[in-house]
């Protein structure tokens, strides 16, 4: 049986390799140059970075963390996590409720009564069942830390309303932290919160793009790049897959492509499909490079709520991650911006998108103007599946055709969840056992 896999990410390289291991015969159809997808990174005079912004490898799945590194052999560094949120001109230690004593007094007093106050009425069973994601939010960690933190960064992130997300995908996801953690932190005892990324790993050389190549070093002859599906037809021997030019037969077909992708490439798709799928809802990320003469601050990534500093949401400090990645003497920064079609971000040109990073960071006293001596940016189309209200609802839908039709979805934007790179492989994982 040949098995074809549309899309060379770390889902489909991952598939792909598990596949061959059974010996099973299989072939990988990638519409960009090289493989990687949101995995990729960009070397230039010295500097590397990941085009889709930062990735770190860590996991509570102990199967999928002991598969990255041990793909991963020697080319590996260690790191500890020293993460902070930029609030009110203050570096406030991450998570949020881990580093409350470094607050405003008022805004510490709002955080640690309103987190109690919350707690209270939950164990009362007053909160009713959260309908949205945002009620999800105060229902765990009360009005105040809310307030002054999550609402507006989750706003920022998800470039879409909290109020009109739904709650599905976080329940049993962040857990309510517990109030002895609350209370030490308020008063200056040293708390750790998520503590599974507590300890990071991340490639020496070639950014995370190194991980995803060691995985697909045992099938690179079975990956044919700058192959974009245009077509997609079930036929009596199994499939025919075509890019206008050249066509792949094969009797199974897996897609980890996104399903904006994947639907259209179909002929005779319900209209009730259709419209689900235009309805789901994703962002788009550009990652902005900097790179800087001497040494950057002493942090992992940081998180930006504030709308006033700029629109970047998170920056990274790559340099930090491994030597590997920035010429000796220097440092290097990497700011992520999420957006969609039409946000204020897209009529912008390169320069002035850096140019705008490069006064948030320097509002922030992270770099120098005088010091940068490299800029870059990157933009993927498909960065974040968000789940508005009407997510459940049409997934639902689109999973059922392509259940139907026997297209089997693996990995984030073809299932269409918001998986980070451990659960991309864990879902691969599932997927392979199953066939089996």
């Amino acid at each position: 049986m040949k098995t074809a896999i549309l899309g060379g990410g770390l889902s489909g390289l991952t598939l792909a390799r598990f596949l061959h291991e059974r010996g099973e015969e299989i072939v990988v159809l990638e519409a960009e140059p090289a493989v990687g997808g949101l995995c990729r990174s960009r070397q230039e005079e010295g500097f590397c970075f990941d085009t889709g912004g930062s990735h770190i490898i860590f996991s509570r799945d102990e199967e999928v963390l002991g598969f990255m590194l041990s793909v991963l052999g020697d080319n590996r560094a260690v790191r500890k996590r020293n993460t902070r949120i930029f609030y009110k001109d203050r570096f406030v230690k991450y998570p949020f409720e881990n580093g409350l004593s470094a607050l405003p007094k008022e805004d510490l007093y709002f955080c640690l009564h309103e987190y109690i106050k919350t707690l209270i009425a939950s164990e009362k069973g007053e909160l009713p069942p959260p309908k949205t994601f945002q009620d999800w939010i105060y229902a765990t960690f009360g009005k105040g830390i809310a307030e002054c933190y999550l609402i507006p960064y989750n706003r920022k992130i998800w470039n879409y309303p909290p109020e009109k997300m739904s709650p599905h995908w976080v329940e049993g996801r962040v857990p309510r932290p517990p109030v002895e953690d609350i209370i030490r932190s308020a008063v200056g005892i040293e708390t750790e919160g998520y503590t599974h990324q507590a300890v990071f790993s991340y490639p020496q050389e070639g950014g995370i793009e190194a991980l995803v190549r060691a995985i697909a070093n045992p099938v690179g002859d079975r990956i044919t790049c700058g192959f974009r599906v245009s077509s997609i037809r079930r036929c009596r021997e199994g499939w025919e897959i075509s890019d206008g030019t050249r066509t792949i037969s094969a009797d199974r077909l897996i897609s980890t492509i996104p399903l904006l992708n994947l639907i259209p490439a179909l002929e005779g798709v319900p209209k009730q499909v259709r419209e689900a799928v235009g309805a789901l809802r994703y962002n788009s990320v550009c990652s902005v490079f900097i790179g800087v003469r001497g040494t950057v601050p002493d942090i992992s990534w940081l998180y930006v709520p504030s709308e006033e500093i700029g629109m970047l949401n998170r920056v990274s400090f790559p340099s930090n991650y491994s030597t590997g990645v920035a010429p000796k003497g220097c440092g290097s920064v990497l700011a992520e911006i999420t957006y969609n079609e039409g946000d204020p971000l897209t009529g912008m040109n390169d320069a002035e998108i850096i140019r705008h990073v490069i006064q948030s960071l320097e509002r922030m006293q992270l770099v120098r103007n005088e010091d940068v001596i490299y800029t870059g940016i990157a933009r993927h189309r498909f960065a974040y599946v968000v789940y508005d209200l009407d997510y459940l609802a049409n997934i639902r839908i689109v999973r059922e055709y392509c259940r139907e039709i026997g297209i089997d979805l693996v990995g984030r934007f073809a299932q269409f969840e918001y998986l980070n790179m451990d659960g991309c492989i864990r879902s691969v994982m599932e997927y392979v056992g199953k066939i089996a």
